[in-house]
């Protein structure tokens, strides 16, 4: 029976399931309500004012509060607010979002195919990738390979590529078929900087499991991400994903480019791809689809991949996978202005101008006793800290560090990720300007000098 009288934090602990926490530990802790934002800022119910340095969730990459997609938005609603793409039908919105993505993406993809966010656009590659191997001839190429602390969404499929082990607990995961490599992480490798050697390392990594697995035959695909995002912000050396790229194609391999945190200006370019030439065979992108505004994601393919499906269908088979709401005439409407903002609007631009700030600040911080890397591209970046600088030892995880940054950091009135493993993750939105920017820094040094005043964590330090 429900209860009368509650407050809002009472009813969210007894009825709502919020994504990747500890059930017991948010009842115990409560949710933190925010109310409005604008551009960098946001602000909660006791009326604080925070700087958003993580896009909300690497997603709100125009910034909050841009009216004009709030208009573009209404006015879909008011026109047509639903349109399914089954039975032929189809909406101008999401007609006009499939060809500006193909205008904007590396010229090896020319299909689209729109999805409610990144996790379902995973799982919709692995069904076509499945689909077109059993079409085109090869039914025994079953096996996908992926990163170690890669992720690819949180659904019963792609949670398996996923590489964290939260998401493999008591879920039966990673499935038979599901592989993963070592991660191309230069901070945590025995060769140091040797960039060379580090893509030499992958590729051969990459090569062996292949022969584990009976050679390419028997592989359907390597996902990756051109930057790992919820694994810590792990940047490869440049040449990595081109190196990756090119041994799928000697092998007859797919590769598939997850930009769904890379994506829209977020690592510098449109895509991430494109600062190595790279073409894959397929991408998903979902979060700066839309900015956050609306859910979206989608999965880009090849012509190649999409004629092998089609041309195997005998007469009007139907390719059996759809989503009631794939090209939300809504979602797309937002889509459509929110790369208008990035390409015209100044927005991409001024993230890119905003890059060499965002490097500067982040070496700034290289030299605090708790900092033992700090690393990024664009406006994407991690400050990993250590116990010890030179052994690069972590902190026990009986200090909880993580909760603890993040507290400390909201005090500061920052927000950023705070990952298991003591590395802060940042991914302010591409409107920032310098001031915000130089702002961020300030109170994440704040926050990294409080949590030095700790006993515990000064006792912590070698």
């Amino acid at each position: 029976m429900l209860k009368r009288n509650r407050s809002l934090l009472d009813i969210d602990r007894d009825h709502l399931i919020h994504p990747v926490t500890s059930f017991h530990g948010h009842e115990a802790r409560g949710a933190t309500f925010l109310e409005s934002g604008k551009g960098m800022w946001v602000k909660d119910r006791d009326g604080n004012e925070l700087l958003d340095a993580f896009a909300g969730l690497w997603c709100v990459n125009v910034g909050y509060g841009q009216e004009s997609i709030v208009e573009a938005a209404a006015e879909q609603m008011r026109r047509l607010p639903y349109a399914t793409g089954y039975f032929h039908f189809g909406s101008e919105p999401a007609v006009k979002l499939a060809e500006r993505l193909v205008q904007l993406a590396p010229s090896s993809l020319t299909r689209v195919f729109f999805t409610l966010g990144g996790s379902d656009a995973v799982d919709s590659a692995v069904r076509y990738i499945t689909h077109y191997w059993n079409a085109v001839g090869k039914p025994t190429k079953k096996h996908y390979i992926a990163l170690e602390r890669g992720y690819h969404g949180s659904s019963s499929t792609g949670a398996g590529l996923t590489a964290l082990a939260n998401f493999h607990r008591l879920f039966d995961l990673p499935r038979p078929w599901q592989h993963h490599i070592p991660s191309p992480y230069p901070y945590r490798s025995d060769l140091g900087d040797d960039a060379a050697a580090i893509i030499a390392r992958s590729v051969a990594q990459f090569q062996a499991k292949v022969d584990e697995l009976g050679g390419p035959d028997n592989v359907a695909a390597f996902f990756c991400e051109p930057i790992q995002g919820s694994g810590g912000v792990i940047v490869p050396p440049k040449g990595w994903l081109k190196a990756m790229r090119d041994a799928c194609r000697d092998l007859d391999i797919l590769f598939l480019a997850d930009e769904v945190i890379t994506g829209f200006g977020r690592t510098g370019p449109l895509f991430a791809c494109e600062q190595e030439e790279v073409e894959p065979d397929l991408m998903t992108v979902a979060k700066g689809l839309t900015a956050g505004y609306a859910p979206m994601g989608a999965v880009l393919m090849s012509e190649e991949i999409y004629q092998g499906i089609a041309e195997a269908a005998k007469g009007a088979d139907v390719i059996g996978h759809g989503f009631t709401y794939s090209g939300h005439p809504v979602s797309a409407a937002v889509g459509l202005e929110v790369i208008r903002l990035y390409t015209e609007g100044g927005i991409l631009a001024n993230g890119q101008a905003r890059a060499e700030d965002f490097a500067a600040e982040l070496e700034s911080l290289a030299d605090h006793p708790l900092v033992g890397d700090v690393r990024g591209r664009g406006l994407l970046g991690a400050i990993e800290l250590v116990a010890d600088k030179q052994q690069k030892s972590r902190f026990d995880p009986s200090l909880k560090l993580p909760d603890r940054l993040f507290k400390q950091g909201y005090a500061n009135g920052v927000i950023f990720r705070a990952f298991g493993d003591n590395i802060i993750g940042l991914a302010p939105a591409l409107c920032c300007n310098a001031a915000e920017m130089a702002l961020i820094f300030q109170r994440i040094r704040k926050t990294l000098d409080d949590l030095l005043d700790a006993p515990d964590v000064r006792a912590a330090l070698a």
